[in-house]
């Protein structure tokens, strides 16, 4: 079970995009752009990567050093790993737009919290780091707001 949130930010960490200065259609119907429209799966992979980048800068501005984001192996990937001092923590982010499939940190289960225990000594090896504590935090970001739960498990 995960334990309850202990640190809140805003989504001032993330920019909004720019809109797109306005531009007469071309005469042409040939010369338009064609329209981008992102699969599900690619929206969701956007949505993630924006998670990421704002638990990253949260750890970056609450001092700790990012080593790695998106470290990937055979067994899988780890979202988040920083460290401060002999501190090194490995965080799980869950970016969702919605509610609608239940709260983002139910995601991280049992079977999640296994598989990023084996993941994290799997990058401590990797990278050859020396640590006297390693923490597990799951970050979680709903509507762009961060929720990150320190020692998650």
């Amino acid at each position: 079970m995960l334990r309850t949130p202990v640190h809140h930010a805003r989504d001032s960490l993330v920019s909004a995009p720019a809109r797109p200065a306005v531009s007469p259609a071309p005469a042409d119907a040939s010369l338009r752009p064609a329209a981008v429209s992102l699969s599900p799966a690619a929206r969701a992979r956007a949505v993630g990567r924006r998670g990421e980048q704002q638990a990253a800068a949260w750890y970056e501005a609450n001092g700790f050093e990012v080593l790695a984001t998106g470290w990937r192996c055979a067994s899988g990937e780890i979202d988040v790993v920083c460290r401060r001092g002999g501190l090194v923590v490995v965080c799980e982010v869950k970016a969702r737009t919605s509610s609608r499939f239940g709260a983002p940190e139910e995601a991280v289960g049992p079977a999640k919290q296994r598989r990023l225990r084996r993941l994290a000594a799997c990058y401590l090896a990797e990278a050859a780091l020396r640590t006297t504590r390693v923490r597990f935090d799951v970050a979680t970001v709903l509507d762009g707001r961060l929720q990150l739960i320190e020692d998650a498990f």
